[in-house]
């Protein structure tokens, strides 16, 4: 083992110990040795199985077979979750095979970053999570349960169903994936239609076009952003089937994949001999895996939030400098869409998790003993991949090595030394940067501050020309408390033309930027957000500031006491909390806690 994989995770336990005991002694009393439904009255359960068929009433009532719960993210507007459409027949025939049954225990919302980039909607994304959690934690309530499916692929979804689940960590628990769509246009190509869009030289009808042919069909997004990220990190928790993630929906194999998931979840239930509970499997070591596999992937900067919210949940405590420590010594070991050209149906045909997951192993980077949904527990039995042989689904070894070292290399021949997640500290306060995207010669930026509250304002004042320089964009009140924290992604098109075009250019937001962060650096989640008096919301148009996404430096140039002498900005744009449903989204803007501490307005730990 690495010894800083070590040390990260000794400190990891220690500062958790007390608030992972409270959560195991809370789960552990939860647990039932018969089915969960023989504690309710039989007015309850005939009002629980009420709308099922004689067999499963007859099974219900009695105290030997069990019911596993659907939890699913389905709606078919959305590419990713469309898939599922078909899944709850699949999961009830395959539990019926192994004397179990399964019942649709609810919906979850399941909105998209795609759609509602740079659109009044995405100030409802980040908060969604928690919804998406308490929702779960609604359709298990009925406590009808003695195992859990959980359906669900993009950005906040899988973090908010990881929560809930984790609230009802007594019961045991497989996720369920959808796969990738097919890859569409060359992801180099859309870019390159993006930008000449932002400068006005192609048309909608063109860009439209483009956007299309890159996303074209059912499936997830084939770029490396929040939703493949999710993926990565719960296969490499153990919590997805061996090489379950990244095959391809509407295909047999992928449905075979999603019956066997029924089936194995009915063998972790307490009344079998091999019972496992999702609150012991996501353990310290569960969540410092999920750490590794983002930096050595270049993942998705938005999990520096989710996976804190998501390990509190499990009453773990972990902090960014958790992500710094690991990162200065995790290699990346891919090059995914932004982090390269290839998208994830590449990583996939490469080797995919199997050979991700042995070559982090090999070299001590990765906690082996876990507790996983695997039929052997540790993550060892993970380097495999699935096939049908004859109608059979079979698991056979990953490949020894990379089938496209230009996609998936090794950990002894890394594309980059470290992880490139980075914590940002200086007098604008503390943040993270992701720069395994970003070119070396743009790494380091000083440039004039050029300030604004509204991401629409930077739109307009680079079609006015006014940015046509060396520039340092300066967001304010894009924080959680401001306006739900939404992605920026809508900026990154404009200040890729400009870095094209020869400028410095960098960007400073207490905001996030999408999970398909890029080749423009920036410092993100700056904290304490501006809406709190951060040192952001005193910065000036023209002000320098010196950006060092290597060194981790973030720093206006101004002498301390008159900078600290400025008056803080006041955020004047309440149109942000009103219009598409935001209005009802007020107290979660009030009681949310800070990027660092997740972002939320659940209190996971006491």
């Amino acid at each position: 083992m690495h010894p800083i994989l070590e040390q990260v995770t000794e400190q990891v336990i220690e500062r958790s110990r007390e608030s992972r005991a409270a959560y195991l002694a809370r789960i552990d009393a939860a647990v039932e040795q018969g089915p969960h439904r023989s504690k309710l009255a039989c007015g309850n359960l005939a009002h629980a199985f009420a709308a099922c068929s004689a067999d499963n009433k007859l099974a219900l009532a009695g105290d030997k077979t069990a019911n596993v719960a659907i939890i699913s993210a389905y709606n078919d507007m959305l590419s990713a979750h469309e898939p599922y459409k078909d899944a709850p027949a699949l999961i009830k025939a395959a539990v019926a095979e192994v004397g179990a049954t399964a019942q649709f225990a609810g919906g979850v919302p399941a909105m998209c970053d795609g759609v509602t980039q740079g659109q009044p909607g995405m100030e409802l994304s980040l908060f969604s999570r928690d919804v998406i959690a308490m929702a779960t934690a609604v359709g298990l309530s009925h406590n009808m349960f003695d195992a859990a499916l959980y359906l669900g692929v993009c950005d906040k979804i899988v973090p908010g169903l990881l929560i809930g689940a984790l609230s009802f960590g007594h019961l045991p628990a497989v996720f369920v994936p959808a796969g990738p769509m097919p890859s569409g246009l060359p992801n180099k190509e859309k870019v390159r239609i993006r930008q000449l869009y932002a400068e006005g030289k192609v048309s909608r009808a063109e860009l439209l076009e483009s956007e299309s042919q890159s996303y074209h069909s059912p499936g997830t997004c084939t770029f490396y952003g929040t939703a493949n990220s999710n993926q990565m990190m719960v296969e490499i928790m153990g919590l997805h089937l061996p090489g379950s993630s990244f095959i391809n929906p509407n295909t047999p194999l992928r449905d075979e994949l999603t019956r066997a998931a029924a089936r194995q979840v009915v063998k972790f239930t307490a009344l079998g001999d091999d019972f496992r509970p999702i609150g012991h499997m996501i353990d310290e070591k569960a969540i410092i895996n999920a750490i590794v596999g983002l930096l050595a992937t270049g993942g998705s900067t938005n999990h520096t939030i989710h996976l804190v919210a998501i390990a509190r949940a499990a009453g773990i405590i972990i902090n960014w400098d958790d992500f710094d420590r690991l990162s200065k010594v995790i290699p990346l070991i891919t090059r995914i869409y932004p982090n390269g050209q290839a998208d994830i149906n590449y990583f996939q045909a490469a080797g995919g998790m199997g050979v991700l997951i042995a070559e982090l192993l090999k070299d001590g980077m990765l906690h082996e003993d876990l507790l996983t949904v695997a039929d052997s527990r540790g993550l060892n039995n993970y380097p495999q991949e699935p096939k049908l042989i004859d109608g059979q689904l079979v698991w056979e070894p990953s490949p020894e090595q990379s089938l496209d070292p230009e996609v998936l290399t090794s950990v002894d021949e890394p594309f980059a030394a470290s992880g490139g997640l980075h914590v940002m500290h200086g007098n604008l306060g503390r943040g993270v940067s992701k720069i395994s995207a970003v070119a070396e010669q743009h790494q380091i930026v000083e440039a004039p501050a050029m300030v604004f509250d509204d991401q629409d304002d930077v739109v307009a004042a680079f079609k006015r020309g006014e940015m046509e320089k060396d520039v340092i964009v300066v967001l304010r009140f894009q924080g959680p408390k401001s306006n739900g924290m939404p992605e920026l992604h809508k900026l990154t098109p404009l200040l890729g033309v400009l870095q094209d075009k020869g400028f410095q250019v960098a960007l400073v937001t207490d905001g996030r930027m999408s999970g398909a962060s890029g080749k423009v650096p920036s410092a993100i989640h700056m904290c304490p957000e501006c809406s709190e008096g951060g040192p952001l919301a005193r910065v000036k148009n023209g002000d320098i500031i010196h950006l060092n996404t290597q060194s981790g430096e973030v720093n206006v140039r101004v002498a301390e006491d008159a900078f600290n002498a400025r008056t803080p900005a006041i955020n004047v744009h309440k149109d942000h909390h009103f219009g598409m449903g935001r209005e009802l989204f007020g107290g979660f803007r009030l009681n949310a806690s800070s990027a660092e501490t997740g972002a939320s307005n659940l209190f996971v730990i006491d």
